[in-house]
């Protein structure tokens, strides 16, 4: 009688092809300063070098973006309303994600006891994800089904006044660039999660799309307790051909007090301010984010912001990880429209199943 294959060997067969490079673009780095070479140029030879070049890189881009406040570890979350549904709990609950303000979002537990992986996922307001929106972007409801204890998180708030992010201390004297700042509240938001007593905090990852693409990419980058994560289309690099990849707007990295541009496209009637043309002018771009990651998984879910072609600044982070020992750590898939479909959602969720469920064989 035939053995039945391990359910993490089957995952495996239906996602190793994501974690290759086309032909075409392997091993190629386009323009991109490698991180693997200090500022002053020295190269990083070994994982030594490498922890000192991360820290680096880490120094650096908080010196830019400006310095988080203190983390915050231990607080407690307050049950606003409980729900038992069809093979899981529904809680929404309150907790500070910064200092000075607290947020609303829903937590949902699979019914079952025993530790379970976990996944915060980001957005303009928490309701979508667990299925209260658009099509297709109900990923913390979908990965709760999956057996993912799951936290959606949203900028509700600002999302309403169309000033997006969140500006600390005050959206007229901001001293911590906003998407850094959302960082730090996915940040907290993972403390919560890990002492929810049914999660296991070894395994929490993060996940958004467009605009929760870039907050999830930040925080996965800037905090590293998050085991993986999943980038859906966000624009991973800057690109000011893209719309959509719009890192120079005020509540992104391009903050300066209000009142501000003309929302849309650099122009020479309509430039960016604040740290953006300066991170443009001195030549850094978002892979040296991504090399923060490595050894974790991430996924780039790409769409029309994030097509093939990203595999070039995604060589770099194959390129960390090679030097540490790691192979298939950075996966890209591709569709050609900006949201999310179902197969491009099988394949996220497939990703953390095999990397935050079963831990992955390859995930040593």
């Amino acid at each position: 009688m035939l053995m039945a294959e391990q359910p993490e060997t089957v995952i495996w067969g239906k996602i190793s092809l994501f974690f290759n490079p086309p032909a075409e673009l392997k091993n190629i780095y386009g323009d991109f300063r490698s991180p693997l070479k200090f500022y002053d140029g020295r190269e990083v030879k070994t994982s030594q070098d490498w922890k000192r070049r991360r820290e680096e890189i880490l120094s650096e881009w908080n010196g830019m973006m400006g310095e988080w406040p203190p983390l915050i570890k231990n607080q407690n979350i307050e049950i606003i309303e409980t729900t038992h549904k069809e093979g899981y709990t529904k809680k929404r609950v309150r907790f500070n994600w910064r200092p000075d303000e607290k947020t609303e979002g829903y937590l949902l537990i699979p019914d079952g006891r025993g530790k379970k992986p976990a996944v915060i996922t980001v957005f303009y307001e928490p309701e979508t994800a667990i299925g209260e929106g658009s099509e297709n972007r109900d990923f913390a409801l979908q990965l709760t089904k999956r057996g993912f204890v799951t936290l959606s998180i949203g900028t509700a708030q600002t999302t309403k006044e169309k000033t997006y992010s969140m500006y600390y201390p005050s959206i007229n004297n901001a001293t911590v660039q906003p998407l850094s700042m959302l960082a730090y509240a996915a940040a907290n938001a993972w403390y919560v999660l890990s002492q929810v007593p049914e999660v296991d905090s070894t395994r929490i990852g993060i996940m958004g799309h467009s605009y929760g693409g870039k907050w999830a990419m930040f925080a996965s980058c800037l905090f590293d307790k998050f085991a993986c994560a999943v980038w859906s289309d966000p624009g991973i690099v800057f690109d000011e051909s893209r719309q959509d990849v719009n890192y120079w707007e005020p509540w992104y990295l391009g903050y300066y007090p209000p009142p501000w541009r003309k929302r849309g496209m650099i122009t020479k009637e309509n430039p960016s301010f604040g740290l953006y043309p300066k991170l443009i002018s001195a030549g850094f771009d978002l892979h040296e984010l991504h090399a923060l990651m490595a050894p974790r998984p991430f996924l780039v879910s790409g769409g029309s912001e994030d097509t093939p072609k990203r595999w070039i600044p995604l060589n770099h982070s194959i390129a960390v990880n090679r030097l540490l020992g790691f192979s298939n750590r950075v996966a890209m898939t591709n569709r050609p429209e900006h949201s999310p479909n179902q197969q491009s959602n099988e394949e996220a969720f497939l990703f953390f199943e095999y990397f935050l469920k079963y831990n992955g064989l390859v995930f040593k």
